[in-house]
């Protein structure tokens, strides 16, 4: 039977004397060092499982210098896009064995580099989603921050690698989808001030616009929530506009049902477009027009990339991702205009 530690605890030196080999060797096959002869290592796993030993988290850590957890900072965690992305990034680490831990900066730019921060002291390597902060203060303090990668944001810091989707393209293939239909009076309902895609979004509306003078785009004050949609119906209906932008699909669902509300049928008497096709945004009534983009997949490669620095393997490329247009019952044929027929 195993010697047990004098806490009645299963440890180190009970699988070296199961295994038949020193402490270190155990420590090293337990480390995931790799230069172990495969067969050794095998007997002191099988050792370990026969034990039941586990090893200590702090102590391990102490060791190796690492916590084999990654950090995660997002704006906003309610919002589905997050969600998924979270889920992408979570499901490729622990494959790795690593473990997320994650910040909510709840859409405040100024917390972004304190949650950034604390998050990176705490892991071996950071993922800064979508941040709100300056350009300025992002290339204030990556260079603090590394191993780290951006998703929906640049860096001029070397070795920082980018995962970028190009809502500005994403923009114009909704507009241009709406124009088909026979709209020429549209409207943007804008997401947050702060954000880096939406300034993408308001560029790819500037091109569009250059290149269909005839068609009009009206820029409205939004935000990236439910309610910001619900509280926009007024002004969607102000500017008289037969398509509707919105920020994403959680805007365009909270316009939607202010418009159901208001007696209007969609896409009947005006078509609404979403953007990042959620996983609700096929089931709404009607189903949503959205660009996909693929969210799971950012996360996963966020891993990826990340992996690759924190084993110092080099790889700091970025990438760019296309939405997708995928045209569903929410936009249809432009409301024809009103005529007075005189007696």
């Amino acid at each position: 039977m195993a010697r047990r530690s004098a806490s009645g605890r299963i440890g180190i030196a009970d699988v070296a004397v199961k295994a038949g080999v020193s402490h270190a060797t155990v420590s090293r096959v337990m480390n995931g060092n790799y230069t172990v002869d495969p067969d050794i290592a095998a007997r002191v796993r099988s050792a370990a499982a026969e034990l039941k030993y586990q090893p200590n988290p702090v102590g391990r850590s102490l060791a190796l210098g690492k916590t084999d957890t990654i950090g995660i900072v997002v704006p906003d965690l309610a919002n589905p896009t997050f969600q998924a992305i979270l889920r992408g990034l979570s499901r490729a680490a622990a494959q790795d064995g690593y473990r997320v831990l994650i910040a909510d900066s709840f859409e405040i730019s100024s917390e972004e580099s304190i949650l950034a921060g604390e998050a990176r002291r705490r892991c071996d390597g950071l993922v800064l989603c979508a941040p709100r902060m300056s350009d300025a203060e992002l290339e204030e303090i990556a260079p603090s921050l590394h191993p780290m990668v951006l998703i929906n944001r640049t860096t001029a810091t070397p070795g920082v690698p980018s995962l970028v989707v190009d809502y500005g393209q994403g923009v114009q293939d909704i507009a241009g989808h709406l124009v088909e239909l026979g709209h020429t009076r549209l409207a943007f309902l804008a997401g947050p001030p702060h954000s880096a895609s939406n300034d993408m979004r308001l560029r790819g509306l500037e091109t569009f616009k250059a290149a269909h003078p005839e068609v009009e785009v009206t820029m409205l004050e939004g935000g990236s929530d439910f309610d910001t949609g619900h509280e926009a119906v007024d002004a969607v209906l102000a500017c008289g506009a037969t398509g509707i932008l919105a920020f994403n699909d959680l805007v365009a669902m909270g316009l939607m049902s202010g418009l159901h509300e208001r007696g209007l049928d969609v896409p009947g008497d005006i078509s609404v477009t979403g953007f990042d096709d959620i996983p609700f945004a096929r089931y709404t009534t009607p189903a949503l027009t959205t660009a996909a983009v693929p969210i799971t997949e950012l996360g996963e490669q966020a891993w990826h990339q990340l992996r690759s620095l924190i084993r110092n393997e080099g790889n700091d490329s970025s990438g760019r991702y296309q939405p997708r247009l995928e045209v569903r019952a929410s936009t249809g044929p432009a409301k024809a205009p009103r005529t007075t027929v005189h007696g």
